[in-house]
């Protein structure tokens, strides 16, 4: 049974809940856990959108927990200090490796391994008064959990460098600027905000989500020649599927479409 890690399934849509008081800070087995139900929610084929959130009123994720870190640094545990940084990576990972959109619902302070969760994520929507920011440098340490290699790839390296040297802390409007999140919503909204576009993905055709989902990622990282011979092989997939045939079908007959996720 998990102690810092909860969800609920409805509708095709699970949230997750991160919920280690007072602010959610990520510790192994925060981290454990949530590998674990990532597993779970994937294998579920009720399941088509992951929404991640943070407990309670403080804090979506405020960071590692520096209790962790601490007994690292102080016994100088190199192998502790590794262990910790592949388990972090790992389950940013396969967040970020998801055929099934995982959107973050942001609704509280965001920092260091908080940040670096919600970028793995596909979609951000933030709450009006979160802050958002890298401050490992504000210890003698750097992000570890893949801080420096996905927040430049999002903001730019010259912004990037800038946030992660300084440790500075931006608001959700400034995130919003830099196409950090997608969009900003009053804090009370988060969750509405999140479950209604989740909602609305969950009613599409599963096969051409997880296409479009597979080719967009295989993109990121290669030249546009590669990237469109992963969309050819994506788009001839689901051409072929039970869902393509109702969708046009269904849009010619001017009728919302059924999908079968066949």
């Amino acid at each position: 049974m998990a102690d810092f890690i909860r969800y609920t399934v409805e509708d095709k849509v699970a949230v997750v809940v991160v919920d280690h008081p007072p602010v959610n800070a990520l510790n192994p087995q925060t981290l454990k856990e949530l590998s674990a139900a990532l597993d779970e929610l994937t294998a579920n084929p009720d399941v088509k959108v992951i929404v991640i959130t943070g407990g309670g009123q403080l804090a979506f994720i405020a960071g590692a927990d520096l209790g962790v870190i601490g007994a690292i640094v102080k016994t100088r545990d190199n192998t502790a200090a590794q262990e910790l940084i592949e388990l972090g990576q790992g389950v940013f990972n396969k967040i970020e490796q998801s055929n099934k959109p995982v959107i973050a619902a942001i609704n509280g302070a965001c920092l260091g391994g908080g940040l670096e969760l919600v970028m793995a994520c596909h979609i951000r929507i933030c709450g009006d008064r979160a802050r958002l920011g890298q401050p490992e440098i504000n210890l003698g340490i750097i992000p570890g959990w893949g801080g420096t290699q996905r927040l430049a790839r999002i903001v730019g390296p010259a912004k990037a460098a800038e946030l992660i040297l300084t440790g500075d802390q931006i608001t959700a409007q400034q995130a919003m600027q830099l196409r950090l999140v997608n969009m900003v919503a009053p804090g009370g909204e988060v969750m509405r905000q999140a479950k209604g576009l989740a909602a609305k993905i969950a009613n599409k055709g599963a096969l051409a989500v997880t296409a479009a989902m597979t080719a967009i990622r295989a993109g990121l990282d290669a030249d546009l020649p590669t990237g469109l011979a992963a969309e050819r092989k994506q788009f001839d997939a689901v051409m072929a599927s039970d869902d393509a045939r109702e969708g046009i079908t269904a849009f010619l007959e001017k009728r919302e479409a059924k999908f079968s996720d066949k």
